[in-house]
């Protein structure tokens, strides 16, 4: 978090950023979001908040992430047939991450196999880097530790 607004300052035009920070507390938490949707909607980048769908739209966030909400995530073919009327998926781990240590990957092609048989666009999260999203031919890519190099 200490880097973040650097990082959403150097991120692309096209990006998006799903604001969880669920450490905080409520009031600090709604504080924080709108510190970060003011420099995101000057960046125009998509602000999506990991909270119910009627936060998000209370919060003026573009969507909400998470079970039932504009942006799911899913882990396995079982888990994407449940994503409901998500608009896009989050599809992890492509490779192994230490967000999720001991977690076996996907891999390359068992997750275009998967992004594949989805119906709604797929973004690839877990040990991704701009140079391992060359390779995969989906809609975007997510990171936690690979942007924080920028």
């Amino acid at each position: 978090d200490a880097r973040l607004e650097r990082i959403l300052k150097r991120l692309p035009l096209g990006s998006g950023f799903v604001f969880r920070h669920y450490h905080l507390p409520p009031a600090e938490r709604r504080q924080r979001f709108n510190a970060l949707l003011r420099l995101c909607r000057s960046r125009k980048i998509t602000v999506v908040l990991s909270d119910t769908a009627h936060k998000a739209r209370c919060w003026r966030a573009d969507g909400a992430y998470g079970p039932g909400a504009s942006l799911a995530t899913a882990h396995s073919l079982r888990e994407l047939r449940r994503i409901g009327r998500a608009q896009a998926v989050l599809l992890s781990p492509v490779h192994a991450t230490r967000s999720h240590a001991g977690a076996k990957p996907l891999g390359p092609v068992r997750f275009l196999l998967l992004a594949r048989w989805c119906r709604v666009p797929v973004i690839a999260l877990g040990g991704m880097t701009g140079k391992r999203a060359k390779s995969l031919p989906v809609h975007g890519w997510a990171a936690i530790d690979g942007l924080t190099s920028l």
